[in-house]
């Protein structure tokens, strides 16, 4: 499936919570194994993240089940405290979240370029999934 001079994908939640708390829970890796998977047949194993320009994070993804994991990685581009991060992944694609505060919430918005194995919906589907398990984790903890 060629997907070629396909447009950036969009997602976006607002969580309940102060975005100096949603930042840590983005970025740390203790509560990256908490919630940086799509469904709850899967988890994360092994985090590590080097929050800065030029550094690297990793997170492996796997089925609970043991029947299949991936690394998603990636290098800092830009990163602004509690506002932005960009990264380049480990296959050239981009990525920029956005954090907006306002009083208690924080409005994230996540842009990232499509791969070009899985259809579009099921790419923007896996990821606003991830990003809505951040949404309730980090409300509930």
């Amino acid at each position: 499936m060629a997907l070629e001079n396909t447009a950036p994908i969009t997602i976006e939640t607002t969580v309940n919570t102060p975005v100096e708390k949603a930042w840590e829970f983005w970025n740390n890796p203790v509560h990256i194994k908490n919630w940086a998977f799509a469904s709850p047949e899967w988890h994360v194993p092994h985090a590590e993240n080097d929050l800065r320009k030029g550094g690297k994070f990793s997170t492996t993804m796997a089925a609970k089940d043991g029947s299949m994991s991936f690394d998603f990685g990636g290098i800092y581009t830009s990163v602004d405290m509690y506002k932005l991060i960009e990264y380049v992944l480990g296959d050239g694609r981009k990525v920029k979240i956005v954090f907006e505060a306002d009083a208690d919430s924080t409005k994230i918005t996540e842009t990232f370029d499509p791969e070009s194995v899985n259809p579009i919906e099921m790419q923007k589907g896996g990821w606003q999934a991830i990003l809505h398990n951040f949404k309730k984790y980090t409300e509930t903890n």
